[in-house]
């Protein structure tokens, strides 16, 4: 057996023995949690598409052992979302939306930590507003995850009736991140409603107004430094008041975005320049 062999047989030996005896925890702060942030700091969208199914089944496996780990479940959540969005920009939809599964049950599982009746249809508008309100700063990381691991799930359902439900609670579930820490993960709770909003028509619920408040709070909030901001902000808000300037405008400033100046968000804002370059290419077909 070679030197690479013995190592790999090594770190999976390693990894057997830690989950017998019980380490998950030491498991996740040592081994897991970095190589989140590995993730998160990659370019290479083929690399990650490629590689990171590897480190997803671990994380199951993890959880398999684990079920009511907060803190994995939280990691598995982030996981899942990012690899499904990386799976768009790589061109690989319907896998994409099969892995959109996974992060939607892992998102709802944890927000039973902090709302424990909560599943698809586990409460009314009005139950988890209520639900919402008892729910401290401390539940933000996994009210935010949660909920987005759902949204990212429903915009693959074709606007299904059951969508527009979910969507509705999902906008109350980041209504009440944004009240808690509207900075949580560079404002991303605003990046959400200014979607939500701005790509609505009136009677369901559209407010263009509203939505490029959001937005901008978005934009001040991340410094215009998390470029899936400016992408959604012209896809939604700027396609649909038919704002041909500001839509180019913010899609160059993704463009033009040197990704070394940011590397821990380097993953997000790789794919965030390939979707700026697919709609400026396309920029005569929307307006």
């Amino acid at each position: 057996m070679g030197i690479m062999g013995k190592w790999k047989q090594f770190i999976v030996g390693s990894i057997v023995s830690c989950l017998l005896g019980g380490c998950t925890s030491l498991m996740v702060s040592r081994m897991v949690e970095p190589t989140v942030d590995n993730l998160q700091k990659q370019t290479d969208l083929e690399l990650v598409c490629e590689g990171a199914p590897a480190y997803l089944l671990m994380i199951d496996s993890l959880l398999a052992d684990n079920p009511g780990n907060r803190g994995l479940l939280l990691t598995a959540t982030q996981s899942y979302c990012s690899y499904t969005t990386a799976l768009t920009a790589c061109g690989r939809t319907e896998r994409a939306i099969q892995l959109s599964n996974k992060a939607k049950d892992y998102g709802l599982i944890l927000l039973t930590a902090c709302l424990p009746r909560d599943r698809e249809k586990g409460y009314s508008l009005d139950e988890l507003r209520v639900a919402l309100a008892s729910c401290s700063k401390s539940d933000v990381p996994s009210l935010f995850w949660g909920g987005y691991g759902w949204a990212l799930w429903l915009q693959y359902q074709a606007g299904s009736p059951a969508s527009l439900t979910g969507l509705a609670k999902v906008e109350k579930i980041m209504e009440r991140v944004q009240q808690l820490d509207e900075e949580y993960y560079h404002g991303a709770a605003h990046l959400f409603l200014g979607s939500y909003y701005g790509s609505r028509p009136s009677m369901l619920g559209g407010n263009p107004a509203e939505s490029r408040a959001h937005f901008e709070r978005a934009l001040a909030i991340g410094d215009h430094q998390f470029l899936p901001a400016q992408v959604a902000f012209a896809e939604t808000y700027a396609r649909t008041v038919f704002d041909r300037d500001l839509f180019e405008q913010l899609l160059q400033e993704v463009v033009d975005f040197p990704l070394q100046s940011k590397p821990d968000l380097a993953l997000a804002n790789q794919v965030a320049k390939k979707k700026a370059g697919q709609l400026l290419a396309d920029v005569d077909r929307y307006f």
